[in-house]
């Protein structure tokens, strides 16, 4: 077992508990209060049928009263109007600010989840039960809540923290590779903007990350949260330092919205970050061989370092209505890895040329 405690005095401390099955849940869902508690579980048609029996049954032997919100797997169920049957549920079952909402599920599970807890009567109590890498070693921890409008990704939401996030992580064993690989932008990320120390770590247990070794995999998930823990408890309102973490996302919402969300978020962020690292290359901030370095890390975690059919200037005007856009271009840029910087003053020249470089065109074909 691993524990990680996040502090945050104003919002309330919750702990990581990080296991390798679900036989110490019930403890854990004691220590927080949840027994004899009213739990709604929400979860998706993938991951519902995997995981809510043995849930399920720990909260009945905690004499909870259980209800299910099964939604439709990945962003189409992040919608505004998506989130009516949940609350219509709540009000009709007579939930109070002191049960519980618990998230079965990947990111876009905990997003929806935690908005839904956030906002009904102000607030109740959450949980987080991470079934993704991605969600385990990122979307569950920091507090980040949103829904999606008008297709841009996390529009509406806020910062609100859970009472607890359990991960079990067999959970990966139920992931197909492309999900399982999507986590390694966030994971790669959280390395390069602070640990040259733990990115070389990810490139020397390559294959032992490739087989899911349990203990490697509890390692690198105590690792990345430990390193994002410096700046959540620094900056719990993602309004100064902890910007840092959303290294790539400008671009990879953008792309994600350009295709629809037919790419995992992971395949998006790599690409993002590849961009940043040019934009930070042709400002000399990094070595060609630094930059290149970045870019091919992602290639061993079977994602993608360019893109096919992708309109620039349809990316361009979706990076403008990004929610970290307030005075301009943001990005998280780098001084070399384990060093990033925010930098406002980016220009759209700038990331045209980014853009272009991740570009595949078939042009490409043709050399």
């Amino acid at each position: 077992m691993s524990r990680i405690m996040i502090k945050a005095p104003a919002k309330g401390d919750y702990e990581v508990v990080i296991e390798k099955d679900f036989n110490n849940l019930k403890e854990e869902l004691t220590k927080v209060n949840a027994n004899k508690s009213k739990v709604c579980i929400i979860s998706d048609s993938n991951i519902f049928p995997i995981y809510s029996k043995e849930v399920i049954d720990i909260l009945t032997s905690l004499e909870c009263e259980v209800d299910e919100v099964v939604l439709e797997p990945g962003e189409i169920s992040k919608s505004m109007e998506d989130t009516e049957p949940c609350f219509r549920l709540l009000l009709n079952k007579m939930y109070s600010r002191n049960d519980y909402i618990i998230s079965l599920g990947g990111g876009c599970v905990a997003d929806y989840a935690g908005f839904i807890a956030a906002t009904f009567k102000r607030g109740m109590q959450l949980i987080h039960i991470p079934t993704s890498l991605m969600a385990m070693a990122d979307s569950c921890v920091g507090g980040k809540v949103g829904i999606d409008f008008m297709g841009y990704k996390n529009m509406i939401g806020t910062y609100y923290n859970p009472k607890l996030v359990y991960v079990n992580v067999s959970c990966i064993n139920t992931l197909d590779e492309i999900h399982y690989y999507s986590a390694f932008a966030e994971i790669m990320k959280t390395a390069i903007i602070k640990s040259s120390s733990v990115y070389e770590w990810l490139i020397e247990n390559l294959y032992e990350i490739s087989d899911k070794d349990p203990d490697i995999i509890v390692d690198m998930i105590e690792q990345t949260i430990n390193i994002a823990k410096i700046y959540i408890e620094k900056d719990p309102y993602n309004t100064s330092d902890r910007l840092v973490l959303n290294l790539g996302h400008t671009v990879g919402h953008a792309i994600e919205k350009a295709k629809n969300y037919t790419m995992s978020h992971g395949e998006c962020v790599a690409l993002g970050i590849i961009a940043a690292a040019h934009i930070s290359l042709k400002r000399e901030m990094l070595s060609l061989e630094e930059y290149l370095e970045i870019r091919d890390m992602f290639v061993p975690f079977n994602l993608p370092i360019t893109i096919e059919d992708i309109d620039v200037d349809a990316i361009i005007e979706d990076i403008r209505y990004d929610k970290k856009n307030d005075k301009g271009f943001c990005f998280i840029l780098f001084k070399k890895i384990g060093k990033a910087v925010i930098d406002c003053n980016v220009t759209e020249e700038e990331i045209r040329a980014a853009l272009e470089e991740i570009r595949f065109s078939e042009d490409d074909y043709m050399e």
